[in-house]
């Protein structure tokens, strides 16, 4: 773990700091082109969404690899684009791209954007794709953001819509249980599903200081690998930790789920699942 880091997280955000800076941040950034790969058929309507224009100063909470941050600061080619992360390891990729990319108005942080100290009222766009779901106090986290961001800025968070709207989540983990009885994914508290009630994320949004708040619903095919064995070893990994501790015939039972799921969803484009989002659009008051 990085002792910098750490020292500015907030507590309540400590269990992520270990997560996105342990195991499941290497195994993003092993695999990052794949994670935006995965997500390719939201990423135009929600760089639409955002508009960010030629001076904008541009943040980006839970940034990853940094595309969506490069791709930001090449709208904002007279302004700055900031993307920050508690992985350490994606941090250092997206900071390794954008030098590579030659994207030199890019920059990039390891912060709990909860706790950072932002500059007041700098931003003029704030943007997160599906990164804003995993704070542990979203009300402080926001509140945070909102004070950053100018009078009259922007903030547009993409996050997934009810589990059960999303047939890749029902999917997989139905597939891994292997019979098993799971508990359902908390609606709130960190994680996926964290922002995917309307109410909830206007109430939240409100309460933090921001107005107008909007949601729109998209749903785009996700792309999980070209082939059934190339999607299996992908979702597998990425979902190790429901294989963790299992007997061994229980394991392979899993495994034979997920292959005769991917089975039926392969097609001329891939292994492709639904999947629902939210395009939430805010502005700063």
């Amino acid at each position: 773990m990085n002792e910098c880091a750490a020292a500015h997280v907030d507590p309540s955000n400590a269990d992520q700091l270990r997560a996105w800076d342990g195991d499941q941040g290497e195994y993003w950034t092993a695999r990052a082109e794949r994670f935006n790969e995965g997500v390719a058929g939201y990423h135009d309507q929600f760089l639409a969404a955002a508009a960010i224009h030629d001076t904008a100063n541009v943040l980006d909470i839970g940034c990853g690899s940094g595309q969506t941050t490069r791709d930001a600061a090449r709208c904002a080619t007279a302004g700055t684009a900031l993307g920050v992360d508690l992985s350490s390891r994606m941090i250092e990729l997206a900071r390794g791209l954008a030098e590579r990319e030659r994207v030199a108005n890019a920059t990039f942080h390891q912060a709990d954007a909860q706790v950072y100290p932002f500059p007041d009222r700098y931003f003029d766009v704030v943007i997160s794709r599906h990164g804003a779901m995993f704070f542990g106090d979203p009300v402080a986290a926001f509140t945070n953001i909102a004070r950053a961001t100018r009078p009259g800025g922007r903030v547009i968070l993409l996050t997934w819509q009810a589990f059960e709207r999303n047939e890749w989540m029902s999917s997989f983990r139905t597939a891994l249980a292997a019979g098993r009885e799971l508990p359902h994914p908390p609606p709130r508290g960190p994680g996926p599903s964290s922002l995917s009630d309307p109410d909830q994320v206007l109430e939240l949004l409100t309460s933090a200081g921001l107005g107008d708040v909007r949601l729109k619903s998209l749903t785009e095919p996700m792309y999980f690998g070209r082939d059934v064995d190339d999607a299996c070893q992908f979702i597998a990994g990425q979902f190790a930790w429901m294989l963790d501790g299992l007997e061994a015939g229980t394991r392979q039972r899993a495994l034979d789920n997920l292959r005769a799921s991917m089975t039926d969803h392969q097609t001329d484009r891939g292994v492709l699942y639904d999947s629902a989002a939210w395009l939430i659009e805010a502005g700063r008051r």
